[in-house]
């Protein structure tokens, strides 16, 4: 029995979150990039991270950043706040200036049964090269 006070939600579990990352890191391989990835939950908090042998050392904070700006902003992909945002410059520019935002590619939502359950951030590569790993590893959970 529902009370209209709460609501069932689906959780991204260890297994799930490994998934994505080994999905992600495959691709990465593929397009021979050395990439960082995080896996977020829906609250934000990381499940899964690797950094691969030659990934840049702060591009693990940027994927980080990617995958939380995502459920932080109710699933739109990274690339897609920066689009959403880019003709409300004082809107932009006060988002982007936010610690732990990064409206750029890389950052991918995770929807499960029309439920986003978490996000992929990948880092290391140029946006579309992100954006790529990144969604790699949301697809295999979709």
């Amino acid at each position: 029995m529902t009370d209209g006070m709460t609501r069932p939600t689906r959780a991204l579990t260890l297994a799930g979150a490994r998934a994505a990352l080994d999905a992600a890191l495959a691709r990465a391989e593929e397009i021979d990039a050395r990439m960082n990835v995080a896996v977020v939950d829906a609250g934000g908090t990381i499940v899964a991270f690797a950094r691969m042998d030659g990934a840049f050392n702060l591009s693990g904070g940027i994927a980080r950043d990617k995958a939380k700006t995502v459920v932080g902003f109710g699933g739109v992909p990274s690339a897609g706040l920066y689009e959403g945002l880019k003709d409300e410059p004082a809107v932009r520019d006060g988002i982007a200036n936010r610690e732990g935002v990064a409206a750029f590619g890389g950052g991918v939502p995770i929807v499960v049964d029309g439920e986003l359950v978490g996000a992929v951030g990948a880092s290391g590569g140029s946006a579309e090269e992100d954006t790529q790993v990144a969604q790699a590893g949301a697809d295999a959970l979709a």
